[in-house]
């Protein structure tokens, strides 16, 4: 732990305009979380052309930011409208809105805003405690390791994505094919380009991010464009819990951030699931579980401090291992790619003052967000009312402004577009988008490591069941791959005998 190194980073974020973009960050990333329809990937996959001319130390700072704020003001439109900002607040929604429909918005606010801020100083000191030693664990890794930690990420990312395993697999396997079209990195020959030259670049990640999630979204609400949510107003009660509210949720509070940090350092989970299995806990521990669903204080905390939670939790396998978290995490090894930052192992010796703005963000952005959503919630709420018709138009724009950006070529508009239909219809058919985001960042990252270990051992592949780790990771991707199939099959089987 280098203390000095997080101190100089809290004070280079300190000046005037790494300040300004800590600040806008936060305050965007809060009420594009609460505007239902936006998402924080949406904000920073179109936020990304903004940082090409940035110095990377404030790019870092601002996407950071955003990435807190955005899990952070979902909690707003969840309490008040029973529409959740983002997925990971889903939860909140069960008990925040019926305590706001009785009356009291202001307590259900301010119980999700302060388990929203303690479950990320929790896992902001998680991450600044472990990143560490494990980025240290992971040098040790070669490229075998790596490329059955990936394969290991893919599984758990499809095991874990909301329908089937299937679906997830699907996803994810159309994410790897999808980034396979360009020049073969071993034989330097064209592969999938079907003698296009345009695709001899293979697919930019930036209009594959803006299709996939932010245009998709605008296709989908046009469907519901005249749709107008019913109002909640925020009344002049309480949003500051009082020392003994804290006293009194201290267990419930501490042990669901925890949850949330250990799920986010699964890769590609994501904050929905540790809200999930957080709320899931404190119900089945609480004296009073019948409350939870009517407006149970324990429910609200248990799902904020626990979402909220996974942001730190999931820049722990980014820094440690170049290994995203989330799907917004994803983006950000795009982010930082972009700006010649390879996330990793050797990220602390080859970019050690990146690390530390990272780190020293996730604080100091959980801070700011606590500040501005307890003293300005009533009219970061009122926003949420803005109505879709003058909101997607502008969104649009932005997307098409960000992907031509990219090399000034209208193909990346044209891959944007085809992006956001592909990502329309894998929602309507159920198939989430995690696991295909995931796919087309991880597969590159995969393919070069195994070709590295093949040429090192000569077309040799026994090393992923001849060494400690990969062995390691090829089991539990193989147990977790077959598991789901499994307790189907014996549900099934049960269900017959009965």
């Amino acid at each position: 732990m280098d203390l000095s190194a997080l101190s100089t980073a809290i004070l280079q974020i300190l000046t005037p305009w790494s300040f300004f973009m800590l600040f806008i960050g936060t305050l965007l990333g809060i009420v594009v979380g609460a505007i239902p329809g936006l998402t924080g990937a949406m904000l920073i996959a179109l936020t990304l052309p903004l940082t090409f001319y940035m110095e990377p130390f404030n790019a870092v700072v601002l996407l950071i930011a955003m990435y807190v704020g955005a899990i952070s003001g979902g909690l707003i439109t969840a309490t008040l409208m029973r529409m959740p900002g983002t997925p990971a607040s889903v939860m909140t929604t069960f008990d925040g809105y019926p305590m706001a429909r009785s009356g009291r918005p202001g307590r259900a606010l301010g119980l999700g805003i302060t388990a929203s801020f303690v479950g990320g100083l929790i896992a902001w000191g998680v991450l600044l405690t472990i990143t560490k030693p494990l980025s240290i664990l992971a040098t040790r890794f070669g490229p075998f390791e790596y490329f059955t930690l990936i394969m290991m990420a893919m599984v758990l990312i499809a095991s874990v994505s909301e329908g089937s395993m299937v679906k997830g697999l699907i996803s994810g396997l159309l994410g790897m094919l999808v980034s396979m079209p360009g020049v073969d990195p071993a034989s330097g020959m064209p592969r999938l380009t079907f003698d296009w030259y345009l695709l001899n670049g293979g697919l930019q990640l930036l209009p594959v991010l803006i299709g996939t999630f932010a245009v998709s979204q605008i296709i989908a609400d046009t469907f519901d464009v005249q749709k107008k949510p019913e109002r909640a107003e925020v009344a002049n009660d309480r949003v500051l819990m009082s020392f003994r509210d804290l006293k009194k949720n201290a267990v419930n509070m501490i042990r669901s951030s925890f949850i949330g940090t250990g799920i986010g350092i699964l890769p590609g989970i994501g904050a929905s699931i540790g809200s999930v299995v957080a709320y899931t806990t404190a119900k089945n521990v609480s004296k009073t579980p019948e409350k939870f669903g009517t407006g149970s204080e324990e429910g609200i905390i248990a799902s904020e401090a626990a979402n909220n939670a996974t942001v730190g939790g999931a820049l722990i396998p980014l820094i440690a291992m170049g290994i995203p978290g989330s799907v917004i995490d994803a983006i950000l090894i795009g982010a930082l790619t972009i700006h010649s930052i390879q996330p990793g192992p050797t990220l602390f010796l080859t970019n050690n003052d990146i690390v530390w703005a990272m780190i020293a963000t996730c604080l100091l952005a959980n801070i700011l967000m606590f500040v501005l959503m307890t003293s300005s919630v009533r009219h970061i709420a009122s926003m949420i009312y803005l109505p879709r018709s003058f909101v997607l138009p502008v969104v649009a724009m932005f997307c098409v402004v960000g992907s031509y950006a990219l090399n000034n070529t209208m193909f990346d508009v044209w891959v944007m577009l085809l992006f956001g239909v592909i990502g329309f219809m894998l929602e309507r058919a159920k198939i989430p988008l995690g696991p295909f985001v995931i796919g087309f960042v991880l597969a590159p990252l995969a393919e070069e490591k195994l070709r590295s270990g093949l040429m090192m051992t000569a077309g040799d592949i026994s090393p992923v069941v001849t060494r400690p780790f990969p062995l390691a990771f090829t089991i539990i991707a193989v147990v977790l791959l077959i598991w789901p199939f499994w307790t189907d099959y014996k549900r099934k089987r049960d269900a017959k005998s009965d």
